[in-house]
């Protein structure tokens, strides 16, 4: 596959008219490689997953968080906000990320995320449908619902609101969910499913008396990573994908 035959592939997968605008998605580096042979993906380009890439002969890592939020004076093998983009360039290894425009897309992270959680019906939650919004069953308690998703996402969760509380409509947003609260409450749902929450944001939950589960950003997004090396995989067979099996959640509970 060629590198722009790759491109093409990503952009009916998550296309960049999904992100938001202050996002920064797409090739970031690119590579002299023009044929694409072996794809790392991962949730995002550390040293850690720059050097299994290299190691397993890749030619363009695929990650869901970009790098370069902020702009960049210069790139510095010891300065750890350029170490992995340094790694890259020197070893020809090309950048992709897709990360809000996955969030959002069909078949994405909060796809996934809804899929592996049981919500059923799961649409896309106003206004900006980068969350989703369904019902849940089978679950006596708000409290019941939380240890589920603590057992299924094999995670420790962390909960605001009423353990006692009956549960049906559900919304989540894999990451940093935190800003679309107003939105979440205005949508009807009785629970909130994120991986991370600021205190005022808690607290504005718990005022406003919505049920929040907080359960990890690296948890919480890693649910897409299989998933998408499989439609992939099945797009392109000359191509090998591989998720790293080196990262982990950077920050973990004792």
């Amino acid at each position: 596959m060629t590198l722009s035959d790759f491109l093409d592939l990503m952009e009916r997968i998550a296309p960049k008219e999904l992100a938001w605008e202050r996002d920064n998605p797409g090739l970031l580096i690119g590579t002299e490689r023009k044929e694409i042979k072996r794809v790392l993906i991962a949730l995002d380009a550390t040293p850690v997953t720059v050097r299994e890439a290299i190691d397993y002969g890749a030619e363009l890592l695929l990650t869901h968080h970009p790098l370069f939020w902020n702009p960049v004076q210069r790139i510095l093998p010891d300065d750890p906000e350029t170490a992995a983009a340094y790694q890259l360039i020197r070893h020809g290894v090309g950048l992709f990320a897709a990360h809000t425009n996955l969030d959002a897309a069909q078949g994405g992270v909060n796809d996934q995320l809804s899929k592996v959680l049981r919500v059923l019906d799961a649409q896309p939650l106003p206004p900006d449908a980068l969350g989703r919004i369904g019902r849940v069953e089978g679950f006596a308690s708000f409290g019941a619902f939380a240890a589920f998703v603590q057992e299924t996402l094999h995670t420790t969760v962390h909960v605001c609101g009423d353990m006692n509380a009956p549960i049906s409509n559900v919304a989540l947003i894999g990451g940093a969910g935190g800003s679309e609260l107003p939105s979440v409450l205005a949508a009807g749902a009785g629970a909130f499913v994120t991986g991370e929450l600021s205190h005022d944001r808690a607290l504005w939950a718990q005022q406003a008396g919505l049920n929040v589960i907080v359960a990890g950003h690296y948890e919480t997004e890693r649910v897409v990573l299989e998933p998408l090396a499989r439609r992939l995989q099945e797009a392109a067979n000359d191509v090998q994908y591989k998720v790293t099996c080196l990262e982990g959640a950077c920050l973990r509970g004792l």
